[in-house]
């Protein structure tokens, strides 16, 4: 059994990593402690009060009882908001206090896109346009080409979480850009893992989602490498047996 640990702000899309766990369907547990979102509002000071060391000092003690073998930040925002280095310094100091190796999910994008083997992106954000441009810095920072963005405009993590189908395949479309080779959708507040290979199918390219990619991130950090296609194309790059 591989136990993974997530921290995870508030409370919008948290069932999307009970149903991650259903949908890898090998022997790895998905353990998610909340942390306090505080004020929610996708602004630039608020997401480095969101992600600061006190905030996920607070979820750790819970989280190492779980027995997990690495800790991913899942958030998105309230971690490139804290930019390139300010990030790196994030995770660095949230493994210190775990004891486990530990990263987030802005990481997991760079990460994910670079298992693809993709390097032109697009983002479809929920974001303000500023904050949805700090992705777009944080991604080129870690050496991806963002050729598109686009910002919803959304203010809340909360709005964000009562999105369905309908709103989400809107923003994918409205994100993807003919000289993207993935479609990047980084808010982990958005309903995605029941919907990513029906994207992936309507964009003619792999789909990365906040949920999804922080997932994958946690099973990298542990050394897991699991076969799950209905998680989409980063799911798929290893044989469909498994030892």
């Amino acid at each position: 059994m591989t136990a993974l640990g997530f921290l995870y702000p508030g409370h919008s899309a948290e069932d999307d990593y009970p149903r991650i766990e259903q949908l890898l369907g090998s022997d790895i547990r998905v353990d998610l402690v909340h942390t306090d979102l505080g004020e929610d509002v996708h602004r630039a000071d608020a997401l480095r009060v969101l992600g600061s060391p006190e905030r996920l000092a607070a979820g750790v003690q819970e989280l190492r009882h779980t027995g997990a073998e690495a800790v991913v930040w899942a958030s998105a925002s309230g971690s490139f908001g804290y930019g390139w280095e300010g990030a790196h310094e994030q995770v660095r100091g949230l493994a210190v206090a775990a004891g486990m190796p530990a990263s987030s999910t802005s990481f997991g994008f760079v990460h994910a896109g670079r298992e693809l083997g993709v390097r032109r992106v697009a983002i479809g954000a929920t974001y303000p346009d500023d904050i949805a441009g700090l992705f777009a810095d944080f991604l080129r920072a870690g050496g991806l080409d963002v050729v598109a963005v686009h910002a919803s405009g959304i203010g809340t993590a909360a709005e964000v979480g009562a999105w369905g189908e309908a709103e989400l395949f809107a923003l994918a479309r409205a994100a993807d850009h003919a000289d993207a080779e993935a479609v990047l959708l980084p808010d982990t507040a958005l309903h995605t893992v029941s919907h990513v290979t029906a994207l992936e199918k309507e964009l003619g390219k792999p789909v990365l989602t906040g949920n999804q990619v922080t997932v994958w991130e946690a099973l990298r950090l542990a050394d897991r490498r699991v076969n799950a296609p209905t998680l989409g194309a980063l799911f798929t790059r290893e044989p469909i047996v498994q030892v």
